[in-house]
Formats: structure tokens, C-alpha cells, sequence
């Protein structure tokens, strides 16, 4: 009661203590997020020229890029790809905009039909586009909202059918503005005189050069200040984009020894065959050798449950494991080797057959393709059953009548690689085709024709020869994945969690070194990036090298893709703006030696001829024929733009100054000057040049946008 009697005299004064500790608690966290703090919208991912990019419209849009793009395609990747379509879009519709570029209803309509016409959903029974049919097809879209339709080989739903749309309308625009760019960037007559000029008028030289390797590298200091000053006097060199550097050590859940040797004990049960207890029963386990081959396949798939399935098909030498396959060929039938590792597994192998089959193969073929198989095309619409019927009927008329096989080809097949041969594929080796074409060209006669599946369709096929003849061999293998034991996973994670607990206050490269582990550096980190060198995707890591609050010497264990660890810690943070001299000295010091080696070179020069300077410095004078502007090159000394520049300047007889070239410095004199031939007529250079600059005007016109754009780019903040 007491305590109680004390709390309420203070009640004042804990409240007072409670309303500063919410206050301090809202401070840290608007200081933590600058965006809240500085009022800065936390959904908008970029702003482009004033305008923002909305974050729930661009997920939307970037969960379709994913599902275009498919499995293997991660989430960063998506989002990249519709970042740089939707800049691209708000940078061209500020073109549009202030040029009055628009898409009206009626140039729509067209543009719909051009793009929508080959769809049989939008072609009436003529086979021709029907807008009524459109116009059904976006009000069911519409009204099903938000289930999808099919489309030719897509699902969509209405918000995809108006983000189409706009892309068309985008294009269309696009197409005109670049239409009217690329009318603006012919060359005029006068510009292809000059470029004529440049590449045809020409001078005799006659040089010295004083290479700058005539001066020891170690006679050169490069200093910080040296570095900063160069950095500052070409800064458009040097902008650079925020960075971190990383250094990590990597703990793999990889299989032990032990592991390894665990596995073979498991695998030599079926070498000998064994009494076990599984699933609650007593079992026999019939040893491999003593498998008849009618009972193999069951044996492997399902009594031993091998991770590889068996492969029923005789195969050449080649096709077996590259570090056994001279011990596994030369097996007697009935005979098991093993256990080996090959690769990532542990393997046991038995000889089940051995045969002789053709060493290469000459066969045609009609090819029926059916939705879904592999390069059918757009027009493809029989189903599997449809196009297996299809086959069975072909297979039916040829059998009859095999002369009716090349216009069958030709009104049939989509193999258009062979079409024009009558669907013939000359002499070839049995890994040229997919394997159920192959096996069945090569374990078949010369005359058989059946049909055969493969991920492209329906093959009708006829093996018209077959040349040579080698052993081949029919194996049966039992496979097993080489994976770390739970007890091994254990280990690691503990080893990655003591090193972790180890750096806290110590040495990270020290700590590493003591415990023999390799410690890997990651340079120049951007805040976008996904992939780490060695580790593969790792934005976790790199979201946390980036945050606030993450500094130089900090550290954290990371998972990494296919089981394991990094301990990683940050070893540099570099802020976007010039690049740091200690960053800049690989790329600058050549350059910076150059310049202080010509200073030595023309403090030591005495002379004001080719003939004083060679005599001078003991270099032999050169002659040089024919240069021109156009290709600035000098015989003896290669590409030199500013010497031949200043060659170009002078009159005939005429002797330059020094002249600080790329390998060196120079002193000219003209010794013929060579004046190009005018011509009555430019026209068809200009044509060349107005071509060249056109195929390349799309591109660099969007890039000059992009650059001077206003874009504030706040994609980090959630991916």
C-alpha cells in the first residue's frame, strides 16, 4: 500500500517521464526514416520529371514481369525491367506533351487491328478481323474482372488488356516522334564535303618522338594531392554513384567425408543384397547383379529409388561418366562397379547389355507440332491428341504410298530448316538430335518409319541409312545425391555462429586467418545491385550494407542461396559524388605520370627543328605519308589525333612546337600538303552519312533525354 500511496503523490511526475519516452521513441523513428521526417511520399517509387511512379501500380507491374519472364527470373530483375520501361515512359510522355503528340480514337482502332488481326478471337468465319468482336472481347474482360480469358497462348486480365493498350498508343507515339527526330538528322551537303575533306586531304610528316618510357617510372612521384587535382580538373570522369565495399566468409553446407562414406555403405547393400526392416515389415533386397534385365527398370526406380531414373537406350562410350567411363565400357554383362562419385553423386553401375549400333544416321521427316511444344508458332492450335492423330494418319498414307513423303513435308511439317529438302537430314552422329528422335533413328533399320514424340511434337520419321558400326553399351545405374547430413548442416551453422560471436571484438581479417578460412573482397557495391560475386543473389546483404545505420567495420551472418553462411562486414563506404583519390589512383596514374614525364621531356629539349630535337635527344626522325583527319594515325607510332591535328594546322615546310601525343611528345614538320580534289557532286556521301547517323538517332536521342531528365530514383527504399 505504501509503494501504491508513493506512485499516486508522483502520478504527475510519471506521466510527464511516459510522454517524453513516447516522444523520443517517435523522434528516433522519423530520424531513422528521413522520408517521414523530410515528407517525402512512402509510395512512389520514382519520379520522373515531376512525375511520380506509383508503388502500387509498379508492383502490379512488376509481379506480370515476373510471371513473363518466368521461374528463373528473380524478383530484382523484374523490377529492373519495368523500372526502365516506365522512365522511358514518363521521359518520352514529356515529349509527347510538349510536342501535342496524341493517339485518337480512331488511330487506335487501327493500331489495334494491325496488332490484333492474326488472332482467330477477333476473325469472323471469313477469317478476317471483326472490330465487333474486339469490342466483345474487352467488355467480357471488363465484366470478369479480375479472373483472366485466354488470348492466343496468354491469360490476361482487363487491367493487362489497358496496359496493353497504352503500350500500343506509347509505341505509335514513340514511332512518330522518332520519326520526326530522324528526319532532322540528315547530313547536309556541306557536312559530307567536309567528312570527304577529312579523309582526303592529306599531309607528308616528318616526326621525332621522345617516348615517355624514355623516363623511368621511378624517377615519377604521384602524390594524394597530384591525384585529387586531376580529379578535380576532369570531374566528369570521376562522378560516381554511391558504393559500398564488403569483404565475407563463406560457411557451404556442403557434404562432409564422412557423409560421403555413409552413402557408400548405403549404396554397397545393393552390391551383395541384404535382409532389411523398412516400414515396418521385414524385406529382401536382391543383389544388382542378380537383377534380370526385364526387372531393371523396376529395380532402380522403385527397389533402390535412384535419384536418376534408368535410362533404357544404348549409348556410346562418350555418353558414360568422363572419370570411369573406360572402366564402365569395358564391363562384362551382369558385372556392377562401384560405388564411385561422379559429379554430385554417388553411383553404383551395372552392365546390362552390349550391342553394336550405326555411327551415324541419314533419315526424313514430317514434323506436327501442337500447342505448347517447343518453336510452334502463333498459329498452332491442335491440341497433343490432335496433332498425335495427325501423325498416326501421316504415318498410315506414307506406309501405303512412300513417295507421297516430300509433298507431305512440304504441307505439313514446321520444321522449316528441312522443309526444302524434303524434310531430309543428311549423315549425322546420335547427339546431334533430341533423344527420342535420335534413339530411335539408331536403334532402328534402315526402311523402318514410326512416329516418335519429342518437345517439338510428332515426328514422322524414315531412316533412309545408316553408315558404320561401333559398340554401344546399355547401363543401369543407381544414383544418389551427395547431400550433408543433418549433423554436418549442425556443424556449419555452428562454426558460422562462433565466428560471428569471434569478430564482435576482434580483428575480422585476423580472426578469419587464425581459424584458416579465405576471406573474399566484394569492391564497389551499387545500391541497386542483387548479385554478389561467389554468392549469387544476395539483396539482403547488399539492402543492409546500404541502410543508415550500417557503417564501416560493422558485420552480419547471412543465408546464402543452396544452403550455408556469409559472415560479411563492410570495409568501405563511398558516397555518390567525385571519386576518392585512394579509388581513383589505379585508373589515373598513368595519366598523371604522362603528364609530369612530358614536363621532364620538354624541360630537357633543346632544339626548334626535327632534325635539332632528333640530334638532341638521339631519337631517329620519321617520315610519315599520307596522313589523314580522318584516321589519325603515324607511321611508327600509331594513333596520335592531337599530333595530326596540329600537323593539319601548319603550312607546308612549316615545324610545330612540342606536342604532349599519347606515347609521347612530339615535334612535326609538314612536308607535303596533299589537298583533296573537289567534287561536283556530295549527294551520295551524304546519303551514307544521313544513313549512319539515322540507324542510330532512336537510340541516342532517348539515352540524351534520360540524362538530362529530373529523376529521383527510390527503388532501394523497397527492393
Amino acid at each position: 500500500m505504501a509503494v501504491l500511496n508513493k506512485i499516486r503523490q508522483r502520478s504527475l511526475f510519471l506521466i510527464l517521464i511516459i510522454a517524453l519516452a513516447l516522444f523520443s521513441f517517435v523522434l528516433a523513428d522519423l530520424f531513422k526514416n528521413s522520408d517521414a521526417l523530410l515528407g517525402t511520399a512512402q509510395d512512389v517509387v520514382a519520379t520522373v520529371n515531376g512525375k511520380n511512379i506509383n508503388r502500387a501500380d509498379f508492383m502490379s507491374k512488376v509481379e506480370n514481369m515476373q510471371r513473363q519472364l518466368g521461374p528463373n527470373a528473380t524478383s530484382t530483375q523484374a523490377m529492373n525491367r519495368v523500372y526502365d520501361q516506365e522512365v522511358r515512359r514518363a521521359v518520352m510522355n514529356t515529349q509527347f506533351e510538349e510536342l501535342g503528340l496524341s493517339v485518337e480514337q480512331d488511330q487506335m482502332k487501327d493500331l489495334l487491328k494491325q496488332n490484333f488481326s492474326a488472332y482467330p478471337e477477333f476473325q469472323n468465319e471469313a477469317g478476317l478481323f471483326d472490330d465487333n468482336k474486339l469490342t466483345e472481347f474487352v467488355a467480357n474482360l471488363k465484366a470478369i474482372y479480375p479472373e483472366r480469358s485466354v488470348l492466343g497462348n496468354f491469360q490476361l486480365n482487363y487491367d493487362d488488356w489497358v496496359n496493353n493498350e497504352k503500350s500500343i498508343a506509347v509505341g505509335a507515339q514513340e514511332r512518330a516522334y522518332y520519326n520526326m527526330v530522324k528526319a532532322g538528322v540528315n547530313s547536309t551537303l556541306n557536312e559530307a564535303e567536309v567528312d570527304y575533306l577529312l579523309e582526303n586531304s592529306t599531309r607528308d610528316l616528318r616526326y621525332v618522338q621522345i617516348p615517355y618510357s624514355t623516363i623511368n617510372d621511378s624517377l615519377i612521384t604521384v602524390t594524394k594531392s597530384d591525384i585529387s587535382a586531376y580529379i578535380n580538373n576532369n570531374k566528369e570522369k570521376f562522378e560516381v554513384e554511391a558504393s559500398r565495399d564488403i569483404v565475407y566468409v563463406e560457411f557451404k553446407e556442403a557434404p562432409s567425408l564422412d557423409d560421403e562414406n555413409n552413402l557408400k555403405a548405403d549404396l554397397n547393400k545393393y552390391i551383395t543384397g541384404k535382409a532389411v526392416f523398412e516400414n515396418g515389415k521385414n524385406d529382401t533386397i536382391r543383389a544388382f547383379s542378380n537383377v534380370k534385365a526385364a526387372d531393371i527398370e523396376s529395380y532402380v526406380n522403385y527397389t533402390a529409388s535412384s535419384d536418376l531414373s534408368y535410362n533404357n537406350a544404348f549409348v556410346k562410350k562418350s555418353a558414360l561418366p568422363a572419370t570411369v567411363a573406360d572402366t564402365l565400357y569395358n564391363l562384362n554383362v551382369g558385372d556392377v562397379f562401384g560405388p564411385y562419385k561422379d559429379g554430385g553423386m554417388m553411383k553404383l553401375t551395372k552392365m546390362v547389355a552390349v550391342t553394336q549400333v550405326p555411327d551415324s544416321a541419314k533419315v526424313r521427316h514430317i514434323l506436327i507440332p501442337h500447342l505448347g511444344a517447343s518453336s510452334a508458332a502463333a498459329d498452332v492450335t491442335q491440341t497433343v491428341e490432335d496433332a498425335k492423330a495427325t501423325a498416326d494418319s501421316v504415318l498410315a498414307i506414307v506406309k501405303g504410298n512412300r513417295s507421297k513423303f516430300p509433298e507431305l513435308v512440304t504441307a505439313l511439317s514446321s520444321d522449316k530448316g528441312s522443309v526444302e529438302k524434303g524434310g531430309v537430314y543428311d549423315f549425322h552422329p546420335s547427339t546431334q538430335m533430341v533423344k527420342p528422335f535420335s534413339d530411335y533413328e539408331f536403334q532402328n533399320n534402315v526402311g523402318d518409319i514410326g512416329v516418335v514424340q519429342t518437345q517439338f511434337g510428332f515426328h514422322i520419321i524414315e531412316i533412309l541409312d545408316q553408315k558404320g558400326s561401333s559398340k554401344a553399351v546399355k547401363v543401369a545405374t543407381i544414383a544418389r545425391k551427395i547431400e550433408p547430413s543433418t549433423e554436418t548442416i549442425d556443424n556449419v551453422f555452428t562454426e558460422a555462429s562462433k565466428f560471428e560471436l569471434a569478430v564482435k571484438d576482434a580483428d575480422f581479417q585476423k580472426m578469419a586467418e587464425d581459424r584458416k578460412f579465405t576471406v573474399k573482397p566484394v569492391n564497389g557495391i551499387k545500391i541497386l545491385d542483387e548479385q554478389i560475386p561467389g554468392l549469387a543473389s544476395q539483396r539482403p546483404m547488399v539492402r543492409w550494407a546500404f541502410e543508415n545505420g550500417t557503417k564501416v567495420g560493422n558485420f552480419k551472418r547471412f543465408t546464402i542461396p543452396g544452403g550455408g553462411y556469409v559472415v560479411a562486414q563492410v570495409t568501405k563506404v563511398s558516397k555518390k559524388g567525385l571519386m576518392d583519390p585512394e579509388t581513383a589512383s589505379a585508373s589515373v596514374l598513368s595519366d598523371i605520370k604522362k603528364e609530369k614525364k612530358a614536363n621532364m621531356i620538354r624541360a630537357k629539349v633543346t632544339g626548334t627543328t626535327v632534325d635539332e630535337v632528333s640530334k638532341n635527344q638521339s631519337r631517329p626522325s620519321t617520315n610519315a605519308a599520307a596522313v589523314n583527319m580522318k584516321n589519325p594515325t603515324l607511321t611508327g607510332a600509331g594513333l596520335e589525333p592531337k599530333v595530326v591535328g596540329a600537323a593539319f594546322g601548319l603550312k607546308d615546310g612549316e615545324t610545330s612546337g612540342l606536342i604532349d601525343g599519347e606515347r609521347g611528345v612530339y615535334m612535326v614538320t609538314v612536308s607535303n600538303i596533299q589537298e583533296a580534289t573537289k567534287l561536283d557532286n556530295y549527294q551520295s556521301m551524304a546519303s551514307r552519312l544521313s544513313t549512319s547517323r539515322v540507324s542510330t538517332a532512336q537510340t541516342k536521342v532517348y539515352n540524351a533525354l534520360k540524362e538530362t531528365a529530373d529523376i529521383e530514383d527510390n527503388r532501394a527504399t523497397f527492393y
